[in-house]
């Protein structure tokens, strides 16, 4: 059973428990603290790291910006910048200025992958059509077999393959 202490309305946790709740490991947990990502709230009298819910909060916070593509680097930057912030509306238009920049990259991203899914879904389609070569067709004829039908280009993918290469 999980120690759980009673300080007024806060339930504290061990980072054992935290771990488990989370997901992560109890190292992950201690390398956000070493980042100052991370801060206990306080010490147990057996020198436990005790934990409140928004341990758990913001636990997953850093796996959704990890989630995104930051780093724990560039989480740690980000948190910097926000905590030097003079005034609110400064720290938010830093912050709507991040979550932008990530918008983006991610959108390019997606962009990205959807074009090479295409491609291996195409690819895919050329080689169904290899399922009918015979046994005796050596590799040599990939990609100039009949199967494929005349004139029919070869997909980028499949075609490097069959491409020999020439070592200098």
């Amino acid at each position: 059973m999980a120690f759980q202490r009673e300080t007024g309305k806060l339930t504290l946790i061990k980072v054992g428990d935290l771990a488990h709740r989370t997901g992560k490991t109890v190292r992950a947990i201690h390398l956000y603290e070493e980042l100052g990502l991370l801060s206990p709230p306080v010490r147990s009298k057996g020198g436990f790291r005790m934990y409140s819910g928004d341990g758990v909060k913001r636990i997953e916070w850093i796996q959704k910006l990890q989630d995104m593509g930051f780093s724990l680097t560039e989480i740690k930057a980000f948190l910097r910048v926000w905590e030097e912030s003079a005034t609110a509306p400064e720290a938010m238009a830093t912050v709507r200025e991040i979550f932008s920049d990530k918008l983006h990259e991610t959108r390019e991203t997606i962009a990205r992958l959807s074009r090479l899914a295409d491609e291996l879904a195409e690819s895919l389609s050329y080689l169904e059509r290899c399922r009918s070569c015979s046994p005796s067709q050596g590799q040599s004829e990939c990609c100039a077999c009949e199967n494929h039908g005349s004139g029919r280009e070869v997909p980028m993918l499949v075609d490097g393959i069959a491409t020999k290469h020439t070592t200098p």
